[in-house]
């Protein structure tokens, strides 16, 4: 089934191992407004060339690693996410990804096998075709334990319940951002074609 675009559900999606991993349990620093407002504005340059050129021509942005994070947390932050609290990705190349992500569902009635707070760390390849991407799942940890998919998709499941929303599997196909075609990663960066 494909999804409909959200563009924090597709950062999800876009943006998810051991020696690698381990490095993100350490606290993350806080973001740069600076860099979440220059996403944001380049958000509305695509949406605005779109509209005025169309789409004959197609054209790129590269956003940075950092600048994507922060406008991550900016978004988490300023939606005042209830459930998903930190969202943190690294990007390699060949559409490469890997991401760090808290979930808190303090005060849920959970299965004894999770914890209220729980750190997910996702790794695998972006797959882009048709308007659409998703993430081929290679890797999947529950802190330093290695997880079924099944585990994390009971996680999303709850979370949706809570927030009153549609589930979804880790292996949906998300239509992409508004003017996107394609996405391509390398190290410490990603390019948008639009």
């Amino acid at each position: 089934m494909k999804k409909e675009t959200n563009s924090l559900g597709i950062l999800c999606v876009i943006v998810l191992v051991p020696v690698f991993l381990m490095g993100f349990i350490q606290n993350s620093p806080s973001y740069s407004l600076k860099d979440a407002l220059k996403v944001l504005g380049l958000i509305d340059k695509i949406q605005q060339e779109q509209l005025e050129k169309g789409s004959r021509d197609i054209r790129n942005v590269l956003v940075t690693e950092n600048e994507l994070n922060s406008y991550i947390a900016h978004r988490i932050e300023t939606e005042q996410e209830e459930i998903l609290r930190e969202l943190r990705l690294k990007m390699f190349d060949d559409n490469r990804v890997e991401w760090k992500i808290l979930v808190d569902l303090e005060g849920a009635n959970l299965p004894k096998i999770l914890k209220p707070r729980m750190i997910f760390f996702i790794g695998g390849k972006l797959e882009v075709k048709d308007g659409y991407v998703r993430l081929d799942m290679k890797d999947l940890f529950l802190e330093d334990q290695r997880i079924q998919v099944s585990v994390f998709e009971m996680v999303i499941f709850i979370g949706s319940r809570l927030m009153g929303s549609e589930s979804f599997s880790m292996s949906d196909w998300w239509e992409l951002p508004y003017g996107i075609k394609d996405i391509k990663t390398h190290r410490g960066n990603a390019v948008f074609y639009y």
